[in-house]
């Protein structure tokens, strides 16, 4: 009786362990569920949303201008952040707010991106902290999940603040 017991325990163990390396591996490599919080990309996503962060994006790249990502904070490595991706590595971005008489413009390092809150009265990204390494990045925003009547793909970025450059309009 001891023994079969103990082999049931064994084998519910292993199958706990098992399905836990797949869900470990598909949340890693493939994608994740992500409850969004705080006001910086209203209007397109809204607190306690929940979006879908696909992760292949990032392996093989293909992060573009315009395209919403989940990253690790700079300063607190346990926290994400939600942003819009303004410019990539060679960009020229504008750093002052668009309230600004004077506007500045900065270049985003090489293995860096910019990125950007839709909500640009109440945001805190690179414009305060400067661009993010592209290791930072852990997925690409594809898909509003939740609440039911907003399901589907995200909007373009309210704000205009993306720029193109001349190798952008050259690949049209």
């Amino acid at each position: 009786m001891t023994g079969r017991f103990l082999w049931k325990t064994l084998g519910f163990v292993g199958y706990t362990v098992q399905y836990g390396c797949i869900g470990h591996c598909a949340f890693e490599y493939i994608g994740e569920f992500v409850v969004c919080s705080g006001p910086s990309m209203e209007p397109t996503i809204v607190n306690h949303e929940v979006v879908f962060s696909e992760r292949m994006s990032r392996h093989l790249c293909k992060i573009q201008k315009g395209d919403i990502v989940i990253a690790k904070s700079r300063s607190d490595p346990h926290m994400n952040i939600c942003k819009r991706v303004i410019g990539l590595e060679g960009d020229k971005v504008c750093t002052s707010s668009p309230s600004d008489l004077f506007k500045t413009h900065t270049f985003v390092p090489k293995g860096h991106v910019w990125l950007e809150g839709d909500n640009l009265r109440n945001s805190t990204d690179s414009r305060s902290y400067g661009p993010i390494p592209y290791a930072l990045i852990r997925g690409r925003v594809c898909l509003k999940l939740w609440p039911p009547h907003s399901f589907g793909s995200l909007s373009e970025s309210p704000t205009q603040r993306i720029i193109n450059t001349q190798t952008d309009s050259d690949s049209d």
